[in-house]
């Protein structure tokens, strides 16, 4: 049997996978990251809408994304030459129905200010008059650059020796003498103490092979398609969307505009695709909040965001010795992933992760489910 040695071993090389597995290298660690599928990222990361917004999630999601918003500011010298954060303001109206909702979010968030109809109508000019009666705005939020981010990290695992296994997808998983052995396709094992779950959609089914109880993740289909604004020049505008969180719309390649449903449809670990119908209902709530035609869908696609039952992440090691979790982002895993690859390494390491991300440790504990 040709066993391949490591002192850590991390399953799936989306986000999760790649900033946990970069941070274990980073703390000493030997690691080997693995992925079923032929590029790293294929289902999850390279569908994101990619923002990152302060006041989005739960109490856990929030710390992380505070605290990961210095790396996307100022990333380490030689992490990557792009430029990971573009400033761009996120906008929520709120119709009649929805002023209580609106209400909360502004007396609940953090720098979310209350903005009037007409100072969003004049950046962004296709509202229509009377659809909102209040908006809160979040001003200092901004576009991520995920391809850079996920890139960077790949190339910090490898130039601190670790390997990304492509193609090796994880068939039997068992812990013997004190290692884990992940039996990958054609026959490699891979052997290390530690065993880290960031396996996404698949993370329930990575528990399973591995003998440890699964949290009951929920992957849910988001829907998104790209569409020609006309006459207007979108460059500028923010991301948009109402206070219930049924649309938005964002910018795209400076001249289109991305529109979503804000859908989360059950749904089941797989390659998902965009169904007509979300499509249908994305563009005419769009078009209940903003004056422009569509003449054509000129690109559609759908991406799984998998949540905990309680919709927290799921960060941590569980009641098997030496196996971690790393899953249950939602829709959170882009702009908490410096700071969620952190806390792994530090988890796994057992050294002090900071205040902030002790606090997020004992809200992402895996072992709540068991309790």
């Amino acid at each position: 049997m040709d066993i391949q040695r490591f002192e850590s071993i991390v399953i799936g090389a989306g986000m999760a996978g790649a900033t946990a597995a970069a941070h274990l290298a980073a703390s000493g660690r030997k690691t080997a990251l693995l992925e079923a599928e032929e590029s790293a990222g294929y289902h999850t990361t390279g569908r994101s809408a990619a923002i990152w917004i302060l006041n989005y999630g739960g109490a856990d999601a929030r710390i992380l994304t505070g605290a990961s918003r210095a790396f996307f500011e100022s990333p380490p010298p030689g992490f990557t030459e792009a430029t990971l954060a573009h400033r761009r303001a996120v906008v929520f109206i709120a119709p009649p129905e929805q002023q209580a909702h609106m209400a909360q979010m502004i007396a609940e968030g953090q720098g979310m200010l209350p903005i009037a109809p007409e100072a969003v109508r004049a950046m962004v000019p296709a509202l229509k008059p009377g659809y909102a009666v209040t908006g809160g705005i979040e001003s200092d939020a901004f576009d991520m650059d995920v391809a850079a981010l996920h890139q960077g990290f790949l190339r910090q695992l490898r130039q601190l020796g670790g390997v990304l296994g492509l193609r090796h997808r994880a068939g039997r998983i068992e812990r013997v003498e004190g290692e884990w052995r992940v039996e990958a396709t054609g026959g490699v094992v891979f052997a290390a103490p530690v065993l880290v779950n960031a396996a996404g959609a698949w993370g329930d089914e990575v528990a399973g092979l591995a003998g440890v109880r699964p949290v009951g993740l929920q992957p849910k289909r988001r829907t998104a398609c790209i569409i020609d604004p006309g006459a207007y020049d979108v460059t500028d505008w923010p991301m948009l969307g109402d206070a219930d969180h049924t649309w938005y719309v964002r910018p795209e390649a400076r001249s289109k505009l991305m529109v979503s449903p804000a859908d989360e449809t059950d749904d089941t670990p797989h390659d998902v695709q965009p169904d007509e119908l979300d499509v249908a209902i994305a563009v005419d709530r769009m078009q209940q909040a903003l004056d422009i035609p569509v003449k054509r869908i000129e690109h559609s696609w759908a991406g799984l965001r998998t949540f905990a039952p309680d919709r927290g992440l799921v960060i941590g090691p569980c009641e098997v010795p030496g196996f971690h979790w790393c899953c249950g982002q939602g829709g959170y895993g882009i702009q908490t992933a410096p700071a969620a690859g952190a806390l792994v390494a530090a988890l796994v390491n057992g050294t002090d992760p900071g205040a902030a991300l002790a606090r997020a440790a004992t809200l992402t504990d895996p072992m709540r489910f068991q309790r």
